[in-house]
């Protein structure tokens, strides 16, 4: 008899929380194996196709294309076991009658996500009482028992019930946990002292989502919490109901997220100076000159961020406000900012420290074609330490960027362009760049920014300044 298995969204990363479904790889019916793709779903921070642990034949599906599921949430169920089997355990999977998070010894894997496994015990199958003949189940299938062979490649499987709406969420008098959309809101309620029965979901069903606490947190100081219908309506009415409304969702959600808690946590400072980057260009050229693999600006910008860094430790560091301290971090991962068609992304280079420029430069190229093509991994937007961002792409000449949350500081870089510039007593034409370092005040002071910017700016104009640190 074969078993069902229901197979949860698994955690696809740090920090995230939920994902869009963008296209579903296989059926109702569809044989599976294990480890097999099923669902392609956006996250946060990239693309990722989600392996199903389980081997079978899938019995239903939750959600359509489109639709925002919280981690944890059931995907899909498979009936594990003999295929030609599969057809009663789709009746019973139908109808409701799961086993939730099971897992069968030789029918599932290791190999998921983060912070998802399958090697716990095999859950206990249900006894299924038999029906009286000619009885059909809640959803108008017949018996497992009367179910007809199926071939063994596909075994067509009547659509499961509709999963009934959740009931509304506790007063506030009301006893029990209150639903929330995850975790994390219920802790960002805690830290703040909010009582989470007197605020009102915006979710479906009343749910509570990070929004929700975030205005009642913004609002505390001030005044009470209005009503979310009298907020909505409000809204509504700002402009006679005119404008577009765009979800902040996916990429371009994460991005206001990780945005707001910068701004609202870091006590950031920006500093600045220009530079004549004449020297640096001719030195890069000779490079690329000189035959191999070329070497990109960005790759020589960051190998003078690493050894500033190495003189610097202060600004690769990140800030433990429960502990009060402040963590030096030993390695540098460098994050680089880049524009893609999805928004805003920060893909990271593993131990740029020890990397030379010519694999510095491979990486930045490996990484920023992925970046473009959405295959960037969640492994491949985490962890960064340090972040160099080369905003001179866009014709600008100076930022005061954000800092990208829990990172201590950010280099940006502006545009190359010629200018007016007092060289050797005189004046002449140089190729002239504005750097600008904004970093938390609560790492370090005025001072260190300000030695870790002017060395940024002597390795520039004078590379072999550099030759010093190698």
């Amino acid at each position: 008899m074969a078993q069902v298995l229901e197979f949860k969204l698994p955690d696809l990363g740090e920090g995230l929380t939920e994902a869009e479904i963008v296209r579903w790889l296989v059926a109702v019916g569809d044989v599976v194996a294990i480890d097999q793709p099923v669902v392609e779903v956006e996250t946060a921070k990239a693309m990722v196709e989600v392996p199903c642990p389980y081997g079978g034949v899938v019995t239903a599906r939750f959600g359509e294309e489109g639709t925002e599921l919280p981690v944890g949430a059931p995907l899909l169920t498979v009936a594990v076991g003999a295929v030609e089997s599969a057809g009663a355990a789709a009746a019973l999977g139908s109808a409701g009658l799961s086993a939730s998070g099971g897992e069968s010894s030789g029918e599932s894997s290791g190999n998921v996500l983060v912070g998802y496994g399958t090697g716990a015990p095999a859950a206990r199958r249900r006894r299924i009482r038999p029906a009286a003949p000619g009885a059909e189940l809640g959803n108008g299938a017949r018996p497992a028992g009367r179910a007809e062979a199926q071939a063994p490649t596909r075994a067509p499987v009547p659509v499961p019930a509709a999963v009934p709406a959740a009931a509304p969420p506790p007063g506030p008098e009301a006893s029990g946990p209150v639903p929330v959309i995850s975790p994390l809101v219920r802790r960002l309620a805690r830290e703040h002292d909010l009582d989470l029965r007197q605020l009102s979901g915006s979710g479906p069903d009343g749910l509570i989502l990070r929004a929700d606490v975030e205005y009642a947190v913004r609002a505390a100081g001030t005044t009470d919490v209005p009503d979310t219908a009298a907020v909505a309506a409000t809204a509504a009415a700002v402009g006679g109901g005119r404008g577009e409304r765009v979800p902040l969702r996916g990429v371009r959600g994460a991005v206001a997220d990780k945005l707001s808690r910068s701004r609202r946590e870091i006590p950031d400072a920006t500093c600045w100076v220009d530079a004549d980057a004449t020297e640096l260009m001719a030195a890069r050229a000779s490079m690329n000159a000189a035959g191999g693999p070329k070497i990109s600006l960005l790759a020589l910008l960051a190998r003078i961020c690493t050894a500033a860094l190495a003189r610097h430790p202060e600004l690769n560091s990140t800030v433990d406000m429960e502990a009060r301290e402040i963590v030096r971090l030993p390695e540098v991962h460098l994050g680089f900012a880049a524009q893609t068609e999805r928004g805003l992304v920060v893909p990271v280079v593993r131990d740029a420290h020890s990397r030379s420029a010519e694999s510095l430069a491979a990486e930045f190229g490996r990484l920023t074609d992925a970046a473009r093509e959405g295959k960037l991994t969640p492994a491949d937007l985490t962890g960064g330490t340090f972040t160099l961002n080369n905003y001179g792409v866009f014709g600008v000449d100076g930022s005061t960027p954000i800092i990208n949350h829990p990172e201590a500081a950010m280099l940006g870089v502006g545009r190359i362009v010629p200018k007016p510039w007092v060289h050797r007593g005189e004046l002449a034409v140089r190729q002239v760049v504005q750097l600008s370092l904004t970093f938390d005040h609560r790492v370090c002071d005025g001072g260190t920014a300000g030695g870790f910017l002017r060395y940024v700016a002597d390795c520039v104009e004078h590379p072999a300044v550099l030759l010093r640190s190698l």
